[in-house]
């Protein structure tokens, strides 16, 4: 039987400090989910506690969504990630992207630079896709219901885009399915807790009751 466990980022951010190097010499963190289920507040607020870990040092936050060339690069987008960010930190080098204009829709000329430090966040749909899971020092899986998540994509981009999120949301179903994430990440955040705690400090994840086995995690619907 799954239950909520509230846990602090400040502890989570000690525990990836912790962990192995497995980047060349960066501890790669990936934060994935589906599109509206809380990635992006997840992965900024694990930054923040990183940050204060590390005396004010913020490390990188790399979201999937500034690489995308438009909406039918929702998956394909991984090259283009190892080209600019991955391969160059793996070898200890910095790295950089261009980030996609969704109204321009093309990629800007400016390079947003991706320093070789101790820690990188990647975050966005895929982010822990089985290609670089060995690499990762620390996997998530963030989720919330789906009429939730389609609310909050709305809420942000506009009624227009229903169509294209619909074609994004099938895809993302299929590509957690075939990806085996849920069984494969090391933490599956609940994204709409109903328990309470401070938000800017907590977490709630999903656990299970000593002795239930192992618990069966899907994307609530």
């Amino acid at each position: 039987m799954n239950v909520a466990v509230v846990e602090a980022y400040a502890g989570l951010a000690g525990r990836v400090l912790a962990g192995p190097a497995r980047l060349g010499r960066t501890r790669l963190v990936a934060v994935d989910g589906p599109s509206g289920a809380g990635k992006s507040v997840f992965a900024t607020r694990l930054a923040d506690a990183l940050a204060a870990r590390a005396g004010g040092d913020r490390p990188p936050l790399v979201r999937t969504d500034d690489l995308l060339d438009g909406w039918d690069d929702q998956l394909t987008f991984w090259t283009r990630l190892e080209e600019w960010v991955l391969g160059p930190v793996r070898a200890g080098r910095p790295g950089g992207y261009r980030r996609y204009s969704w109204v321009r829709r093309r990629f800007l000329d400016r390079v947003t630079a991706v320093p070789a430090g101790a820690v990188l966040i990647v975050e966005g749909v895929s982010a822990a896709r089985a290609l670089v899971r060995p690499e990762l020092t620390l996997s998530v899986l963030v989720t919330a219901p789906a009429e939730l998540r389609l609310s909050r994509a709305l809420a942000r981009d506009g009624a227009q885009v229903l169509p294209e999120l619909r074609r994004w949301h099938a895809g993302e179903r299929a590509h957690f399915a075939a990806d085996g994430t849920v069984a494969a990440v090391d933490l599956v955040v609940d994204g709409a807790p109903a328990v309470p705690h401070d938000p800017d400090r907590y977490y709630v994840r999903f656990g299970r009751r000593p002795g239930s086995g192992k618990a069966g995690i899907r994307f609530r619907s």
